[in-house]
C-alpha cells in the first residue's frame, strides 16, 4: 500500500473513481440535485487543476488506485475510496497521510463533511465548528458541517538514543522497506544510526536533532545491487497513542536520479 502524489496520467482513473463513488453512495443520503452538485464540484476539470497544483494524492494497493485525497493549505478535500474497497481502512490511511502533510505547516486541519463520511471524521477526532448550507437546483439545499481537528505538535523532549525504527510507508523511488531496521544513537544534539535489511546491505546516517525534536541528516548505504546511494532527509516526529515515535520524512537522493520522496518510519 502506497500513497503518492498524483500525476496527469492518473486523471482519468481518479475522475472515474470519484464519479462512480458519488453516484453509488450519495443517492442513499441526498436528492438527485445534490448528487449532481457533487459531481460537478469534483468534475474532471477541477481534479485536473488540483493535480497540476500538486494537491492530489492517490493510494495504490496491488498496483490499483483504491482511493484519492486532496488538500489546499490546511483544508482537506475530495477524499474518496472505491466502493468495493471501503471498510478496509483505506480512508483512514489517506486521512493520516493528508494530516501528516498539513502538519508540516499548520496546527489544525479542517474539512467540509458530507453525510457519508462524517462518522469517519468524528472517529479521527474532528469536531463540528459550524453548519453551513448551499442552494442547489430546484430549490434543494445542501446542509453540511465544517469540522476541525487539532494536529499533534512535535515533541520537544524526544531522545532517540537506543531506539529502533522500521519504515511503515515509502514512495516508489525509495529503497528501504518494512524489513529494514534502523538502530538510532544520540549524544546531545548529534544523531547517528546504522541500518540494514530488505534491499539494504549496509547503511549509515548522521545528523542533528533540533530543539523541537525534528531531525536533519544525511544517509549513505549500499544496496543488494551493490550500488552506493546517498541522500538527505528532514524528519518530523509525533508521539502515537501507544507512546511510540512516528517519523514523517521528506528526503531526496543526492546521486542517481536525484528524485524526492516521503516516508513514514515507526518505532519498533
Amino acid at each position: 500500500m502506497e500513497y503518492v502524489k498524483a500525476t496527469e496520467k492518473d486523471l482519468e482513473q481518479i475522475s472515474m473513481l470519484v464519479k462512480d463513488t458519488i453516484q453509488e453512495i450519495y443517492p442513499k443520503y441526498y436528492p438527485k440535485e445534490v448528487v449532481d452538485f457533487f459531481c460537478e464540484l469534483h468534475c474532471k476539470k477541477n481534479i485536473f487543476e488540483d493535480i497540476k497544483s500538486g494537491r492530489v494524492g492517490i493510494l495504490r494497493d496491488d498496483n490499483m488506485i483504491v482511493g484519492t485525497g486532496c488538500y489546499k493549505d490546511n483544508h482537506i478535500t475530495r477524499v474518496y475510496v472505491r466502493t468495493e474497497c471501503q471498510g478496509k481502512g483505506y480512508g483512514s490511511y489517506i486521512m493520516q497521510c493528508l494530516e501528516n502533510q498539513i502538519r508540516l505547516q499548520y496546527d489544525t486541519a479542517y474539512l467540509d463533511a458530507s453525510l457519508p463520511a462524517s462518522h469517519l471524521y468524528e472517529k479521527r477526532g474532528y469536531q463540528t465548528t459550524k453548519h453551513k448550507k448551499w442552494n442547489v437546483e430546484n430549490g434543494r439545499i445542501l446542509v453540511y458541517e465544517v469540522m476541525v481537528k487539532s494536529l499533534t505538535k512535535t515533541s520537544t523532549s524526544i531522545c532517540y538514543d537506543g531506539k529502533f525504527f522500521a519504515p511503515q510507508r515509502n514512495t516508489e523511488n525509495g529503497e528501504v522497506d518494512g524489513n529494514t531496521v534502523f538502530a538510532y544513537h544520540q549524544n546531545d544534539n548529534i544523531l547517528w544510526a546504522d541500518y540494514s535489511g530488505g534491499d539494504i546491505i549496509k547503511g549509515h546516517l548522521v545528523g542533528t536533532v533540533t530543539e523541537n525534536g525534528e531531525l536533519d541528516f544525511y544517509y549513505l548505504h549500499i544496496n543488494e545491487q551493490k550500488q552506493v546511494r546517498i541522500g538527505v532527509c528532514h524528519s518530523i516526529p509525533q508521539i502515537l497513542d501507544n507512546g511510540k515515535i512516528e517519523l514523517y520524512e521528506k528526503w531526496q537522493w543526492l546521486n542517481g536520479d536525484k528524485s524526492e520522496g516521503e516516508s513514514v518510519v515507526v518505532e519498533v
